[in-house]
């Protein structure tokens, strides 16, 4: 193909705001960005969303729009020597846009660096994180920034994307390329456009080569001849991680050790990695093993401190621990029950006997009348209601079938009797 050394993605990116596709939100008619561009004024602002759906696009579009000078910073590689330059440069420039990807890779020094040139004016900020803002960006920047959400591309999104991908490889190839089957396409991709857009062209490649027209089949075909490298950019990121996850969740230390490598190799923050098993330690462990999320707890402050490459050690031994210990989503389950039972059921009352009372007028009113302090009862229990009445004896949580939930489940039992059936 022409021009076969500038990846399709690239090729593909919009020119204006008009052929942006997805995040309607953000940029359809009503969008707020659209709205500020249309006022010819840009605050300091936060994209936050999964790789591939648009972020650096919406971040040059903004410049483009305003005609304004552009700079663009990666925070893998680029640290406050870099940011100090880019900051004397717009103190001649007026209006400069900062973009920074993965903006959450930067240390406190790092965004403390930006915090004086975003206060007076001097930069406009647009960083990119695939990471919730609220935990990786200092709070004084985050309050002088406004965070927009990037949802994941919906399927008319990535079947318009698609399209236009099809048509161009059409053009550059000058003849026809079959497109019989699009399910791998899409589910390979995940909301991904550019992963779409890569799984494509890569697909591509291999029709022309073998004379065959795209199918479910020969896309899988080509993704697994491709190599398997780790681009903690977003290529193969969520696949890993995703990889990682599910390794310590069906209990294998072995391949848990080798996706752990496989991040480590590739450069992966070790403060990402240490969170998700502190997610992992409570969703999926639980009350089967509650240490195990003391030892998660205790691995991330560790690797804060630590860093690379002494956290390799810390990672791999709580990987293991994780994928070792028995497993439980109990408690994960019961509050997405709970979760969707209040969606369902409202605002229902709080029962009298368990208001607070701090009044007189309150405890006239019966509010705390009638409820018995469990302490002043034998096992510092007393068989009253703690729910609503209109969901009275609704059983959110069922402990798995592990030792420790084992014992819980006959503890309920023997204290509420056959109420929630346990």
């Amino acid at each position: 193909m022409e021009n076969n050394s500038i990846p399709l993605a690239e090729r593909l990116r919009p020119q204006n705001l008009d052929d942006f596709i997805g995040q309607k939100h953000l940029v359809g008619e009503n969008g707020v960005i659209r709205k500020m561009l249309m006022s010819k004024k840009a605050s300091s602002m936060i994209f936050w969303g999964q790789a591939g759906v648009g972020k650096t696009t919406l971040a040059m579009l903004v410049a483009q729009t305003l005609g304004k000078p552009f700079f663009t910073l990666s925070a893998i590689s680029a640290g406050v020597k870099e940011v100090r330059e880019v900051i004397e440069k717009a103190r001649n420039q007026s209006g400069t846009i900062l973009f920074i990807d993965e903006i959450h890779r930067f240390n406190k020094s790092q965004q403390d660096a930006l915090l004086g040139a975003v206060e007076k004016g001097i930069i406009t900020l647009i960083g990119a994180t695939t990471e919730n803002p609220s935990f990786e960006v200092n709070t004084a920047l985050l309050s002088r920034c406004h965070v927009y959400r990037l949802n994941a591309l919906e399927m008319a999104d990535l079947q318009q994307l698609l399209e236009n991908a099809i048509k161009l490889v059409n053009k550059e190839v000058k003849q026809a390329v079959e497109v019989k089957e699009t399910e791998a396409l899409f589910r390979l991709a995940g909301g991904d456009g550019r992963k779409l857009l890569n799984i494509f062209e890569t697909s591509v490649h291999f029709s022309i080569n073998t004379a065959q027209p795209i199918t479910d089949e020969l896309v899988q075909q080509a993704v697994q001849q491709k190599t398997a490298l780790y681009d903690k950019s977003g290529e193969q990121h969520y696949d890993i991680i995703s990889a990682f996850i599910k390794s310590m969740r069906g209990s294998d230390p072995n391949a848990a050790v080798y996706w752990l490598a496989r991040m480590i190799e590739g450069g992966e923050d070790p403060v990402f990695i240490a969170r998700r098993m502190l997610i992992l330690a409570s969703e999926d462990v639980g009350n089967a093993n509650p240490t195990a999320l003391a030892l998660a707890t205790n691995c991330f402050q560790a690797v804060s401190y630590v860093g690379y490459p002494e956290a390799r050690i810390i990672l791999s031994q709580t990987a293991v621990y994780l994928a070792v210990s028995p497993k439980s989503n109990a408690t994960y389950m019961a509050i997405e029950k709970a979760l969707a039972l209040v969606k369902q059921t409202g605002d229902l009352p709080v029962p009298l006997h368990l208001r607070n009372a701090p009044t007189k007028m309150m405890k006239n009113e019966g509010y705390g009348k009638g409820y018995q302090y469990a302490h002043d009862y034998p096992q510092n229990f007393a068989f009253q209601e703690y729910l609503p009445e209109k969901i009275v004896g609704t059983k959110l949580y069922e402990p798995s079938q592990n030792q420790r939930e084992n014992e819980m489940r006959a503890r309920l039992k023997q204290l509420w009797k056959e109420k929630y059936g346990y």
